[in-house]
């Protein structure tokens, strides 16, 4: 592997600029065409968006120190590692009949007896106990058995009919479902799909690129990225253009290009080794580091000098999913993680707890209070903004790798529940108590809070593992 080649050297350099904590570093300049200067950084969101005074520096030892560890340790746990998926929904966009054809492409689906009891009943509505009908509720013997030991109970006028039906107790559901949609920015999966051990199924290269692979990101970012109205026909938009769209659309662009990073930071981590070595017969493969893929993927030499900004967009997405994390700490101290062990889901509590206690200690946030201000302009571009981020989550279901698919659906989602968080209000003015949080206006479903941390565990991944080929390039 030749470490030290031309563009080697110009990779080492743009690199290594993220990671210098003066001279050399950048801003996220939403006011102006202007760099900042010296003592500002990569993160530094500037003028429209609040001040960050945290460095790349500031962010790597956060993350590699106090984040990386506790979510290592958190993922493995029943609750998180199971995640309920459908990868068999037909693309609504395109006729594609390309399968990867590696077994590294294949998924294993839970078996019956694999999966924890709690999580079983997890798709249960929230008002209905497991192997109870609606109907069962309102029986009189439900009715009477507490008041018939008051005298002054009239049976009569205590009576309830009970003539409302499982069916419309169901129509009740789905209004509830119909209702809460409105604030998800993903296309919400209400048609079965099975558990998937994601400690099985790592997310790693798998061979899957080609036209197939090359259509999924070119619709994305071709069809639904906000474009400036001076976008050529590239497909993606050079960074001296992003300052030409408003803030909201400049924003969704940089947490697009930022998943992407992360997926291709992670495919160069974890990169299937044994294919270049043809004395390597191990049945599961050798995975590991590939510096020459990682070279070729954010090298400015081979990508026109835009790569150095992919590895920003990185950091610009954490950012923003940290804040989602914080904004909702309130809420998710409060959940049980029911897995149906009391012991695992002590420990996860207490494990949840502490790393929201972190994020919550860090002093830097993504502002989201600044976006999508203006009245009914704004709100017409929030729902753009959101129409382009739900068709994103659509297109998932048209990548022909199913362990690319499980992934990009899972990451997909994760976003999208943080842009739920910081975008549709509920957790804006939310203050548990012990008395009202039953009471609670709004909710997370168990797959959106496990894609929302396990997708935020991926980009944490994937600033712990730029790391290791920064130490690789010097």
């Amino acid at each position: 592997m030749q470490l030290y080649s031309t563009g080697s050297a110009m990779l080492l350099l743009a690199v290594l600029q993220l990671s210098l904590l003066s001279s050399h570093s950048y801003g996220f300049n939403f006011g102006n065409h202007d760099r900042p200067t010296g003592g500002q950084c990569f993160c530094k969101l500037n003028g429209v968006i609040d001040d960050c005074s945290c460095t790349v520096d500031t962010v790597d030892y956060f993350n590699n120190a106090k984040i990386y560890p506790r979510l290592q340790s958190l993922l493995v746990r029943d609750y998180f590692r199971f995640f309920k998926v459908n990868l068999n929904r037909p693309c609504p966009f395109w006729v594609d009949d390309s399968k990867c054809a590696m077994r590294y492409c294949h998924v294993q689906p839970c078996k019956e007896k694999d999966i924890p009891v709690g999580l079983k009943g997890a798709d249960v509505p929230r008002h209905i106990h497991i192997n109870e009908s609606p109907v069962d509720k309102y029986k009189a013997n439900q009715q009477t058995s507490d008041c018939n030991q008051n005298s002054d109970h009239n049976i009569e006028l205590g009576y309830l009919n009970t003539t409302i039906s499982s069916e419309t107790y169901a129509g009740f559901e789905r209004w509830q479902q119909h209702d809460d949609s409105l604030d998800n920015f993903c296309i919400t999966e209400n048609d079965g799909g099975e558990y998937v051990d994601l400690l099985l199924n790592p997310e790693r290269y798998t061979g899957y690129k080609g036209p197939s692979a090359h259509r999924i990101w070119r619709s994305i970012y071709m069809e639904n990225c906000f474009r400036p109205e001076t976008s050529t026909k590239n497909t993606f938009i050079r960074s001296s253009k992003i300052d030409d769209m408003c803030l909201e659309k400049r924003a969704f662009y940089r947490v697009i290009s930022g998943l992407h990073t992360s997926i291709n930071i992670h495919l160069s981590s974890k990169y299937l080794l044994s294919s270049q070595n043809r004395l390597d017969v191990s049945p599961e493969g050798t995975w590991g580091p590939n510096f020459d893929e990682f070279q070729r993927r954010f090298s400015p030499e081979t990508t026109d000098g835009e790569g150095p900004n992919w590895l920003k967009n990185l950091y610009f997405i954490y950012m923003l999913e940290l804040r989602a994390l914080a904004k909702a700490a309130p809420y998710l101290q409060k959940l049980e993680y029911y897995t149906g062990n009391q012991i695992e889901d002590k420990d996860t509590r207490l494990a949840v707890n502490d790393i929201l206690n972190i994020v919550s200690s860090f002093s830097e946030h993504f502002n989201e209070s600044v976006m999508f201000n203006g009245g009914s302009e704004a709100q017409l571009l929030k729902d753009e903004f959101k129409q382009h981020f739900r068709n994103i989550s659509r297109i998932m279901d048209c990548v022909g790798c199913d362990k690319c698919r499980l992934w990009g659906k899972l990451q997909t989602q994760g976003l999208g529940t943080a842009l739920k968080i910081l975008f549709s209000g509920a957790f804006d003015k939310y203050e548990p108590t012990l008395l009202d949080f039953g009471k609670q206006r709004f909710s997370l479903e168990r797959t959106e809070i496990v894609s929302l941390i396990n997708g935020f565990g991926r980009l944490s991944e994937s600033i712990f593992e730029l790391e290791k080929f920064r130490k690789i390039m010097r």
